[in-house]
């Protein structure tokens, strides 16, 4: 297998940018007990990315398949802790074999049934046990999330996990779970696929008001006796977390959050602004003034330098908000350090400890 190297860095398949791309974050979650990197490079020598997504699909679900029926093995034989290892690679496995296929694909969804299925397993056989929980939201549509208590008796700080409109939930049983419980902090997972995990997500994606849903899980999660309705951060995962920031900004019950800050909206509105002609009605502020929103809680920001944004341009968004947020912080992790990328992909472990050691010093100053 030749090695290649981009500007970027190393390229696996230099003519498939976005098959590169995610074998580069599975690579990364390979130190978040996502994947092993053996098993990501023996895949990948079986994959022709040319085929249209064929042998992506197929190698992928062969190493899910493996490590599925490692976990099964392993429960009989009553090791649990290896069988929760297969079941998170398992399920991380089945969600990437997806990744080339429309959302109405039966191939698309076969694995996301497997891995609905893997994460149930996982979370069952924790201590104390996780559980999957309704959330009403939309009629016909209510959200689904996975609740993962601390162990630690009586009401508790909790954090809320929440993805761009594309991401699962899953994924965050690997990527996040552990640093939240090991400060003594629930996690609650939650996506906007809905409960029954059907294509109305198509439906559900376009809507203007996404950030509804973030007061739908604080209402569930003020209903729970595990819970310090007082100590509730979130975590909005990815460049379209803005929605997250929206619903955070119109909700003052947070006592903290790790969002865009509404960053990725003053973007998309500046170049939408910036395509206006000169003088024209609405063209007035074309650095995308965010809506005068203002969050009530501490607010972090966290990007990479060699992200999809310059950072010499989020760092200008950043302090045109700061002028309207006494409490808003931003953390650019350098390409000097790694967790560069988009999305801390390169170095998710880095950016985590960051984000889940600022998030407990900010709920554990909260008091009743």
């Amino acid at each position: 297998m030749k090695d290649h190297f981009g500007a970027g860095g190393w390229i696996q398949w230099p003519d498939h940018e976005e098959f590169s791309i995610e074998f580069v974050k599975l690579l990364g979650m390979a130190q978040e007990g996502g994947s092993l990197i053996s098993e990501c490079f023996l895949a990948a020598s079986r994959i022709d990315p040319s085929d249209g997504g064929e042998s992506w699909y197929r190698e992928w679900t062969r190493v899910a398949e493996a490590n599925n029926a490692r976990a099964d093995a392993s429960l009989e034989r009553g090791h649990i802790l290896t069988a929760q290892s297969n079941w998170l690679r398992a399920l991380n496995y089945y969600q990437v074999s997806a990744f080339a296929f429309d959302i109405a694909d039966n191939k698309q969804q076969g694995a996301i049934e497997a891995m609905r299925a893997c994460a149930r397993r996982y979370i069952s056989h924790l201590t104390p046990a996780g559980e999957v929980v309704e959330i009403p939201w939309l009629e016909g549509h209510a959200l689904e999330g996975y609740f993962l208590p601390a162990a630690t008796s009586g009401r508790g700080p909790v954090v809320i996990c929440m993805g761009d409109p594309g991401h699962r939930k899953e994924e965050y049983l690997f990527k996040v779970a552990r640093y939240a419980r090991e400060r003594g902090m629930s996690l609650l997972a939650v996506d906007l696929f809905g409960s029954d995990a059907s294509t109305r997500f198509e439906d559900v994606v376009g809507r203007a008001d996404l950030e509804t849903s973030i007061s739908h899980v604080m209402d569930y999660l003020t209903t729970r006796d595990d819970v310090d309705e007082h100590r509730i951060g979130i975590l909005g995962d990815g460049a379209g977390s803005s929605f997250v920031a929206r619903g955070v900004a119109l909700d003052d019950r947070f006592a903290a959050a790790v969002c865009d800050g509404g960053i990725w909206d003053m973007q998309e509105r500046a170049f939408l602004m910036g395509r206006l002609p000169s003088g024209s009605p609405g063209n007035a502020g074309t650095d995308g003034g965010w809506p005068r929103r203002k969050f009530r809680c501490p607010v972090l920001i966290t990007l990479g330098a060699e992200g999809w944004l310059e950072s010499d341009r989020a760092t200008h968004l950043f302090e045109r908000l700061k002028v309207d947020q006494p409490d808003i912080s931003l953390k650019i992790f350098e390409g000097s350090e790694t967790a560069s990328a988009q999305g801390h992909s390169d170095n998710p472990t880095l950016a985590n400890e960051f984000i889940f050691d600022w998030m407990a010093d900010r709920l554990k100053l909260v008091t009743n």
